[in-house]
């Protein structure tokens, strides 16, 4: 994906089964979302947390040119790897 400044949204169609979409509209208030304007989407890893997390948590770690974005929220971990080019 190009340099550049993005909305991420997440599509929590089932609970058990989370997908990151990248989005290349920004500035919405959160009332719109166009799915013409999606750069790509990708399904996250799913997994429990020990305990209930209550706030929401976003979470991104790097080695080198590589990562992982994570999100915990309620009995949620969901997480997606990254790579910077």
């Amino acid at each position: 994906m190009p340099a550049g400044t993005y909305t991420l949204y997440v599509l929590v169609g089932d609970p058990q089964n989370w997908r990151l979409i990248v989005n290349k509209q920004t500035g919405q208030n959160g009332d719109s979302y166009d799915s013409s304007m999606d750069l790509g989407r990708v399904d996250m890893k799913m997994e429990k947390p020990p305990a209930p997390v209550e706030k929401l948590k976003y979470t991104i770690t790097a080695s080198g040119n590589s990562g992982k974005l994570q999100l915990e929220w309620e009995n949620h971990i969901a997480s997606v790897a990254i790579r910077a080019k």
